[in-house]
Parts: structure tokens; C-alpha cells; sequence
């Protein structure tokens, strides 16, 4: 066994370990899939173990597998953060900010702030990375994140941004062949577009247009897993949707409806690692959300009303 580990070789290792396959191993460190095998055979004959049992689906860890990844884990996590904690030595906000926010927050109301925000700090080079469920922050991999719900990390920094409203929103073509409703109750003679049992785990409030005005629960006519889809479905005229405000910002399709109905607010979080306190692109990334966000707290949204 040799003295040191070729740390090349333990990140070609540590990326096919966590992708599972040499072909999404190669993708992830953009180079060929027949060099990653080349670096995890010669890692494997450095070490006289096997690392992975290889099957036709795919990558397994052996025993001896499981302990290196675990290892190299914690290694990759501190060489993130160094690489981080270099590019913010410098005072002037500039390289790489990487920013994990859920699909529909970042693709419908992010990116129609962020010209302003990329404007005012050229030099900063935004890596959006839209994901629906809670990035791991500890890895280091991103520097901070955007959520509609708070954290169940540890060793984390969580600064409110503000409150999400909710509203009903139907396309013009479904107003023109089905009217809109008069009344929450006479959401009962509408269709519907939700979530409906396929409910995300950290989205337990975005059913409520099921319930609006209801004694029995209304059963959605479509059923769609992501706020995004189902905001495609409403512009595609399919049904009514109740959906965050914020979602329409960059719809010219939709139209609200029973203004005097609207969802539970849900709370806006900007979450970061303590160990990125003093990122300079994170804290001006989050002064910049701040102030976009504060119309959001001067226009509380009224309650569901029956």
C-alpha cells in the first residue's frame, strides 16, 4: 500500500462512488469514461483492494469501498471550502456564486431578478441549481441556497427573506370557455389543477386550492408532482391553479381570480454554511434578495375565505 493516496485518483474514485456509474462519473469530471476506469483500476492496484463489485446496471461498493468513499467524502467537502474561502480573499465580489433553489422559484422568479443583480456584480458568475429537495449543504458544493421552507441541516446560517403569497390563477382560454368562479364554493363547479396526492413532502401548504371554500376536499382534475408543471397545465387552460404570486412574474398567460381568496403565505429562507460567513458573494447575493423580496412583506396576503 503506498505511503500517500494520489488525490487525483481519490476524486475520479469519490465521483463514480457517489454517481454510481463510470459513464455519469466522466460527465460529472468531464473527462472520458475510459480514463476514469484507467484511474479507479490503477487506485485499486496502488491499494490491493477492490473498490467497487461492477455490474452490468451499474457500481457497487465493496466493504473496503464504503470506508475510502467515506473518507474521501470529508476530503472533498474541506478542498470545496478551501477553494471557497480563496475566492472570497479578495474584497471585490467576483468568481463563482452556486445557488441550489427549488425548480419553480428559480426558473420563474429568480432569473427575473437576477439581471439586475448580474448587472451589479459582473464579475460574479451565477450557477444556478434547481432541485426540489434540500441540498446537502455540509458538502460544500454549492455556497448557499433559496427555500420555501426552513432547514432541517445543522450548522447553517437561515435568514428570512419574507413571505410567498398564493392566489388562483386560470388561463385566458379556460375563462373564455368556463367563466370564472363567483365564489370560493363555486370553485366546486370548476376544474382543478394540484398537487393532489403527489404533494412534495416541503410543499404541504400548496393544496389549499382543494379546500378553499369547501366542506368536502375537491378532487383535482389534473395531478402533477411540481409546481411548475402544474402552472404549464393552468396556462394550457386544463383547470384553475393556486400558486405563489411569484410564479406569474414572467407569464403573460395567466390571469388571478377571486382576489379575496388566497393561500397560506409561506416563509422565504436564504440559507448558507457557517463556514461561508464571510463569502462576500454570498452576503451581497443575500443584501441584493433582501431588498428585491421587501414588497413582499409591505403586501400581506388576506386568508383563505370561505
Amino acid at each position: 500500500m503506498p505511503d500517500s493516496l494520489d488525490w487525483d485518483k481519490l476524486k475520479t474514485f469519490h465521483a463514480a462512488a457517489e454517481n454510481g456509474s463510470l459513464t455519469a462519473a466522466a460527465d460529472a469530471l468531464k473527462i472520458s469514461q475510459s480514463a476514469v476506469s484507467r484511474q479507479i483500476t490503477a487506485l485499486e492496484q496502488d491499494l490491493d483492494i477492490s473498490l467497487f463489485h461492477r455490474h452490468a446496471r451499474g457500481l457497487t461498493l465493496t466493504e473496503q469501498g464504503h470506508i475510502l468513499f467515506k473518507a474521501s467524502r470529508d476530503m472533498a467537502s474541506k478542498v470545496a471550502l478551501a477553494q471557497s474561502s480563496l475566492r472570497d480573499s479578495r474584497e471585490k465580489p467576483q468568481g463563482l456564486l452556486r445557488v441550489s433553489t427549488p425548480i419553480s422559484l428559480g426558473s420563474n422568479w429568480l432569473t427575473s431578478v437576477l439581471p439586475e443583480f448580474m448587472a451589479t456584480y459582473p464579475e460574479i458568475e451565477v450557477q444556478l441549481i434547481l432541485e426540489d429537495s434540500e441540498h446537502d449543504l455540509s458538502v460544500f458544493d454549492v455556497d448557499c441556497a433559496l427555500r420555501p421552507w426552513p432547514t432541517t441541516q445543522g450548522d447553517v446560517i437561515e435568514r428570512k427573506l419574507g413571505q410567498i403569497t398564493q392566489s388562483i390563477y386560470a388561463s385566458h382560454a379556460y375563462l373564455a370557455a368556463h367563466g370564472a368562479p363567483a365564489s370560493a364554493q363555486d370553485l366546486d363547479n370548476h376544474k382543478i389543477i394540484a398537487f393532489g396526492d403527489l404533494i412534495p413532502k416541503n410543499l404541504n401548504s400548496s393544496n389549499w386550492v382543494l379546500t378553499a371554500g369547501a366542506s368536502v376536499p375537491r378532487k383535482p382534475t389534473l395531478s402533477v408532482n411540481n409546481l411548475h408543471g402544474i402552472m404549464r397545465a393552468a396556462e394550457a387552460g386544463i383547470g384553475l391553479a393556486g400558486i405563489p404570486d411569484y410564479m406569474t412574474v414572467l407569464s403573460r398567460r395567466l390571469v388571478k381570480v377571486l382576489p379575496s381568496v388566497s393561500g397560506e403565505p409561506i416563509d422565504l429562507y436564504f440559507v448558507y454554511p457557517t463556514q461561508l460567513r464571510g463569502s462576500v458573494r454570498a452576503k451581497v447575493f443575500r443584501e441584493f434578495l433582501q431588498r428585491v423580496t421587501r414588497s413582499w412583506i409591505a403586501s400581506p396576503p388576506r386568508p383563505v375565505k370561505a
